[in-house]
């Protein structure tokens, strides 16, 4: 169970737990992430996506400003940053 405080949510801009996604700034090869949960401190206004993944055969969960976080695409997230692609913070993904 969480603390009162903190709001967590399996859906947010567009992207639902499981949908994979990028992170900006990770240069590891052979990586993948997936959406976990977004998540707010209300007493703060802190926000971090927690995302799950990372190299093959190793499953780990780490948390990411929204800012860093990228709907997946063939460029890496690294060219993306650099090409100025709008985050999914930014940018949410539209229903279809």
């Amino acid at each position: 169970m969480s603390p009162s405080h903190l709001e967590r949510a399996s859906e947010w801009s567009g992207v639902r737990a499981g949908d994979p996604v990028e992170i900006a700034g990770l240069s590891a090869r052979s990586t993948s992430w997936s959406f976990l949960a977004y998540v707010r401190n209300v007493r703060t206004g802190e926000e971090w996506v927690e995302v799950v993944g990372g190299r093959a055969g190793r499953r780990a969960v780490r948390c990411f400003r929204p800012e860093l976080v990228f709907d997946p695409s063939p460029r890496s997230a690294r060219r993306a940053v650099r090409a100025k692609r709008a985050s999914l913070a930014s940018s949410p993904r539209l229903p279809f």
